[in-house]
């Protein structure tokens, strides 16, 4: 008799091209959905275009336009318009901007039980809410699996989270995620896909369970899911899709590597301080904090319900008149809702500012806060910087919880204001509008398209193959947990600089040191050192090549966030960990460092080389590759590993039809069970 399956193993299975299903072993997995947006959208387009194929080899992918919108110069529409003719050129649906922030939108219009989904954003995570295996990579990889070369990634273990109970009044389901973040902090996800089971999961709608799959990226993770049941298929209903329904769900009895438990009933209102969503105590801890702004929305949290709550709480009220309130819907449809129900009608009144369907001041494009002073958002990221200004001081909520703050103009426990307000409800039958999502034409018809290259849509650099020798100088020694926000920065002009790499790496480590980037010019690159969790955060991976561009050729650090690591590989550049993390505190800037057999060590598959400094110091160091990333860093990068035929495309099938069972492969091809 078989063994019971979870439904996280149930999706890998399903999609299993190569590899065994073992946690830490490297598995191949076929590809349904592909999400782009435009941060990292140009990057992915300008290496897709290097692998010289004619047509997407995926059923789905979409681009979305929802970072980059402001326009404040040439750069952003040059930006679209290259995006925008790629996307018809080469067969990607074209989100137009102001449709949509990229992850409620796909969850919205595409996202599917029981597929696969691979998105150039560490928030893609989101669809997981559908139950599909959802996860987020660096542009090349993306553009990769687009090919239809599929997705690569070191099997996960899977940790149960069972929900049981249900939610009390005034909590919601960013608590949830809140709690867990308190619990397992921004790295004790690494490795992991959280599953959700118990009797508390049906309490939870869609967009809930999307805020909790949003944000468990903040934690490390790989992905999360939930399954694919009854409020799923309400869910696609309204949104005329139940065709794109099918049950998904663990198996009766299904084993975990490890397992957690939450008791929704005891959980009450939590708060990220400044400045990591790690940083998590209860909302009554921090209450009575003084506070100037009041954000609500971002693809986290911009739901009808999470914006109709923050209408409930201030109907008849104001704004507290030290707060500035912005509120931003998830996607054109959204807003339509909340124009019809009268929500918008009640925030406008109340004095909250209307924002369109757009990533704004979640990345630093716009409502930047006062220096130093408290800013409440129910974003998903509060990293130093994130929201445009030096020095922030951003705490993290649900949109309860924001509502109260806004109202009495300092941080406030919503459980203080009473019974919960009646909320208006949306109509069960949004209006679907699809016209902003643009078709690309047919293929015979696409080949005539010509893409649009603006002066400052860049090619990205190549890596260069692995010497036998690495020698050059420390350029820097940077602390824990330093974000890839720090390597290629957040904010209006940071964002117009992402698809021009030399442009973009002036700003590589300008909090930790503003010299950083002329240091690297002037020294001929070197060695970055780094803390635990280096590069958490964003997909992006300018923060790669970055330093590809500044002749940087490995980076040593206590450990790497699943991401930036995975797109370090992919640009040639080889991420090395302390054997013993004491040996942190030996490097300094300026040090001249030698690693001997570096080339003969990755070919071999050896596990460990040595660091040897100028001063005669020895520092031991893990070499933690799976075989393949070491073929790539031997070829100088994922694009000249593919280029000496390193390996073939899969070939999936074209077109929308997909077999539930066949989790998205053609007709007749047979997946691969682990063992």
């Amino acid at each position: 008799m078989a063994q019971p399956q979870n439904l996280t193993r149930k999706l890998l299975a399903g999609h299993l091209l190569g590899g065994n299903l073992v946690p830490g072993e490297e598995i191949d997995l076929a590809v349904d959905q592909i999400l782009i947006e435009d941060a990292t959208g140009s990057m992915t387009a300008l290496q897709f275009e290097k692998l010289d194929v004619d047509r997407i080899d995926v059923p789905l992918a979409v681009m979305y336009v929802d970072h980059n919108v402001l326009q404040i110069d040439d750069k952003n529409m040059d930006e679209q318009r290259y995006l925008q003719s790629f996307s018809a050129r080469y067969g990607l649906r074209y989100s137009r901007p102001g449709n949509g922030i990229s992850h409620y939108t796909h969850l919205e219009r595409f996202a599917r039980p029981g597929e696969a989904l691979v998105g150039a954003d560490s928030h893609s995570t989101m669809s997981g809410a559908v139950g599909m295996f959802a996860v987020g990579a660096g542009g090349l990889d993306v553009a990769v699996a687009m090919a239809g070369y599929g997705f690569s990634l070191q099997c996960p273990k899977v940790v149960g989270v069972e929900l049981r109970g249900e939610l009390p009044d005034w909590v919601q389901s960013k608590d949830i995620i809140l709690e867990l973040l308190r619990r397992y902090g921004v790295r004790g996800g690494l490795g992991k896909v959280f599953e959700f089971t118990g009797e508390g999961v049906a309490t939870l709608s869609v967009t809930e369970r999307g805020t909790i799959c949003n944000m468990i990226t903040e934690m490390g993770a790989t992905a999360a899911v939930f399954p694919g049941d009854e409020r799923v298929r309400e869910w696609l209903a309204a949104q005329q899709r139940e065709d794109d329904y099918a049950p998904h769900a663990a198996d009766p009895g299904a084993l975990y590597d490890e397992v957690e438990v939450v008791d929704l009933p005891t959980l009450e209102p939590l708060i990220a301080k400044p400045q990591s969503p790690g940083n998590v105590v209860p909302v009554s801890e921090v209450a009575g904090t003084k506070t100037v702004q009041v954000c609500v929305g971002s693809s986290v949290n911009s739901s009808y319900e999470d914006l109709a709550i923050g209408a409930a709480v201030l109907r008849d009220g104001i704004v507290h008149p030290d707060i500035q309130m912005t509120v931003t819907p998830g996607s054109r449809q959204i807003l339509d809702t909340i124009s019809k129900s009268g929500v918008y009608q009640d925030l406008v009144a109340a004095g909250a500012r209307m924002l369109e369907p757009v990533c704004g001041p979640c990345i630093g494009v716009g409502w930047a806060p006062s220096k130093g002073e408290p800013s409440v958002r129910t974003f998903n990221r509060n990293f130093p910087g994130r929201s445009g200004t030096t020095g922030d001081e951003v705490y993290l909520c649900s949109p309860a919880t924001a509502a109260a703050t806004a109202l009495k103009g300092e941080i406030t426990d919503p459980r203080e204001l009473g019974p919960p307000p009646e909320i208006t409800p949306a109509r069960s039958d949004p209006t679907i509008d699809d016209r902003q999502i643009l078709a690309p034409p047919p293929a015979e018809e696409a080949r005539s398209v010509e893409i649009v290259h603006g002066p400052n849509i860049v090619p990205p650099p190549e890596g260069r193959p692995l010497p036998e020798m690495l020698e050059g100088r420390v350029l820097i020694v940077v602390e824990d947990d330093v974000s890839t926000g720090d390597m290629a920065p957040d904010g209006t002009l940071g964002m117009s600089l992402w698809s021009n790499t030399a442009e973009c790496a002036k700003y590589m480590f300008r909090r930790q040191d503003p010299e950083f980037h002329d240091r690297a010019l002037e020294w001929g690159g070197g060695f970055v050192v780094g803390g635990h969790n280096y590069g958490q955060g964003s997909s992006r991976e300018q923060a790669a090549l970055a330093p590809l561009y500044l002749g940087v050729r490995a980076v040593i650090a206590k450990s790497f966030a699943r991401i930036h690591r995975r797109n370090l590989i992919a640009q040639g550049i080889l991420p090395l960990v302390f054997a013993d993390e004491a040996d942190y505190e030996k490097p300094h800037q300026g040090d001249t460092w030698r690693i001997d057999s570096a080339r003969t060590a990755v070919a071999h598959g050896a596990t460990s080389l040595t660091a040897e400094s100028e001063n005669g110091a020895e520092i031991a160091l893990e070499v933690q590759l799976l075989p393949r990333e070491r073929e790539i860093l031997l070829a100088g990068g994922t694009l000249k590993y593919l280029r000496a035929g390193g390996q073939e495309p899969i070939n999936i099938v074209q077109g929308d039809s997909r077999s539930a069972e066949s989790g998205g492969l053609e007709p007749g091809h047979q997946p691969k069970e682990g063992s």
